[in-house]
């Protein structure tokens, strides 16, 4: 890949980081909210969910206007949400308008994931887009990493709303970086030409360092359907059903992980700092896990890949209930767990992005990622729910790891059914 590429998919990366970073901040600020407003498990996994559920409606509705209007403006737009989101949330009096700024501030990260994957799989040639595409969504482990280790810092000396403004902050900074440094996708620009298009497109190909073109390739006929209806043409049906549901039941197993994991180390004596070291360990085997993964798909085919990922997930998963108590052990499970849970979900981005073709690419994504996310918000309100009936720790886990079994098994039906969607920049050989 050429600079500007590499550049492209970068920022694609740190963009993720923000959904990572936005996760683990509301969960390591959970127990201060809970000590603080004295509210039962049941009430906070439902304050948990509320910016997951967000993201589902943001990623339905908005990866569908990233079709239509384009990837760049719909990042910048989301960036902006985000950020007054997690600025607002700071100032939040109650439960009931803190998760109305955690749903808004889901809307806005919803959109940038499906814009960032479809962003990230345009700008990559065809041998390198899986790996492109499992690289970008490493950014969500980078991003809870690096904000871990920040946030456990001002835990320390500040209270849970300095992680939000934190957050605000680090959002905005990138509303500059994207306007200046990522143009619009090629691909995009050749299927729905706006005005100057050849222009634009140019001036990025210049960039890339391809040849100009003299003339727009020859249209695709344009779809007659709304977006949504697009994804249930024959063909992509198929891909899309099962591709939905696969990342619905993982990630319902993946944020009963996430979640949960600082609530539940507090609970066993440890302060909410040291909770939070256990989360920054399942993050860190969250990026080895995308990094690994992403490698793996340059030699090896990606289904595959992806369903013996879920089944360690649910091993792992399963595993984690039943460690002692012991911090160290907590640490190892929490990052083996994290290391295969990721590397299952960076691998289904992957299939989103191979799967569907530019027309619908960042709406198959957002649709996929819009009623998955309902997975995610379903996973810590079920475990919250599991909790307060008496559940063990144990029980709990194994219950909640099904979730990545039943995701096996749709990638498995699936079969070969997700054909590979390739493109070629105008005046390339490559």
């Amino acid at each position: 890949m050429g600079r500007l590429q590499v550049v492209a998919v970068s920022l694609c990366i740190l963009l993720l980081a923000v959904d990572g970073f936005d996760v683990l901040s509301i969960s390591l600020a959970a127990p201060g909210i809970a000590s603080e407003w004295g509210i039962d498990r049941a009430a906070l996994g439902l304050v948990l969910s509320m910016e997951l559920i967000g993201m589902g409606v943001g990623a339905l509705i908005v990866g569908d206007v990233a079709d239509r209007f384009g990837r760049r403006p719909t990042i910048l737009v989301c960036l902006v949400i985000v950020s007054a989101g997690m600025a607002l949330a700071s100032l939040a009096t109650g439960v009931t308008e803190l998760s109305a700024y955690r749903f808004a501030t889901g809307i806005g990260i919803g959109g940038i994931l499906a814009a960032t994957t479809a962003i990230a799989a345009e700008y990559a040639n065809d041998r390198h887009r899986s790996m492109a595409v499992s690289l970008m969504a490493g950014g969500y482990p980078l991003g809870a990493i690096v904000g871990g280790v920040i946030v456990s810092v001002l835990l320390s000396y500040f209270s849970w709303r300095s992680v939000f403004v934190f957050g605000a902050m680090l959002t905005a900074s990138f509303i500059p970086v994207v306007w200046f440094l990522l143009p619009e996708s090629v691909s995009f620009l050749v299927e729905k030409r706006p005005r100057n298009a050849l222009d634009r497109i140019n001036d990025t190909l210049r960039r890339m360092g391809h040849a100009a073109i003299d003339q727009l390739p020859e249209q695709r006929r344009a779809a007659n359907r709304p977006g949504i209806a697009r994804l249930f043409e024959p063909g992509l049906a198929k891909i899309t059903i099962l591709l939905t549901a696969a990342f619905f039941a993982h990630i319902m197993t993946f944020y009963f992980f996430v979640k949960w994991i600082p609530k539940l180390v507090v609970d066993m004596g440890y302060a909410a700092s040291l909770a939070g070291s256990v989360l920054v360990w399942f993050n860190v085997g969250g990026l080895l896990g995308s990094v690994l993964f992403g490698l793996l798909t340059q030699r090896f085919r990606l289904r595959p890949l992806v369903i013996v990922a879920l089944v360690l997930s649910a091993a792992a998963v399963s595993a984690f209930g039943l460690s002692p108590t012991d911090l160290l052990r907590l640490s190892v499970t929490a990052a083996v767990g994290g290391f295969f849970a990721n590397a299952a979900v960076v691998g289904m981005y992957a299939m989103f992005a191979q799967s569907f073709p530019t027309h619908v690419r960042a709406g198959g994504t957002g649709f996929a990622i819009g009623f998955g996310r309902g997975g995610a918000a379903l996973g810590p309100i079920a475990a919250g729910l599991l909790f307060a009936a008496g559940g063990s720790l144990a029980a709990v886990a194994l219950i909640m790891s099904v979730g990545s079994v039943l995701g096996a098994l749709a990638i498995g039906v699936l079969g070969r059914s997700a054909n590979h969607h390739r493109y070629q920049y105008p005046g390339s050989n490559h």
